[in-house]
């Protein structure tokens, strides 16, 4: 049985969000959520909460330290109506592969933008494709781990901004100009997938937009 709902969550305010000088001495995994990303994450949980009553939740976490802390701000409300968590490497954010000086940060995002965010490739990192690709593998297991007894009524995914954008893409087949329309969720933002009596999933989250150039 496929769950009800498909829950993807964007993690908190990190200090990268912050601060993009973090960049410039910790690895991107590395990077701890604020203040205020700990209450976003809380807050994710409470409207998680409100969304799915007494139902269970099997939860997908990137390991990334600022997924994880997410993760642990939704336990918090959730608690035991998750029934089971697993860290996944697969949903980690598109990877930088090497520490970035802020003005080298800043060319690297106009590059991106000029170029395309779903072909650019990061200097010694990721393009958009190829986080496609490794989120195919992890639709695959997905697949699988829905068909097994016992699967709760709700699927939760904490992940990162391009990986969510990607997710969906993949789910819903969008085309590429249609990925690059799509804005990333704001951190700590809950998208809800739900599924039809045709058995098949609708975002009836709104998402953001970008203008058409």
């Amino acid at each position: 049985m496929k769950p009800k709902r498909i829950i993807l969550v964007r993690h908190g305010e990190s200090q990268g969000n912050a601060d993009p000088n973090h960049y410039e001495t910790t690895p991107d995994h590395a990077l701890h959520l604020t203040e205020e990303g700990r209450v976003q994450a809380q807050v994710a949980g409470t409207q998680i909460a409100e969304i799915i009553g007494q139902e269970k939740v099997r939860a997908y976490v990137s390991p990334w330290c600022r997924t994880r802390e997410t993760f642990d701000g939704i336990v918090s409300v959730l608690d035991d109506q998750i029934v089971r968590s697993i860290e996944d490497p697969r949903l980690r954010e598109q990877e930088w592969g090497h520490l970035v000086d802020v003005e080298e940060l800043r060319r690297i995002r106009r590059d991106r933008i000029e170029y395309g965010t779903f072909y650019y490739r990061l200097p010694d990192g990721e393009s958009g494709a190829d986080v496609y690709d490794r989120v195919s593998t992890f639709l695959e297991t997905l697949h699988r781990d829905f068909s097994k007894p016992n699967f709760p009524e709700n699927a939760v995914i904490v992940t990162h901004g391009l990986t969510l954008r990607i997710f969906l893409m993949r789910w819903f087949h969008w085309s590429v100009e249609h990925f690059e329309r799509v804005r990333n969720p704001r951190n700590g933002e809950v998208v809800v997938m739900e599924i039809g009596s045709d058995g098949r999933y609708e975002v009836v989250t709104t998402l953001r937009l970008r203008e058409p150039k």
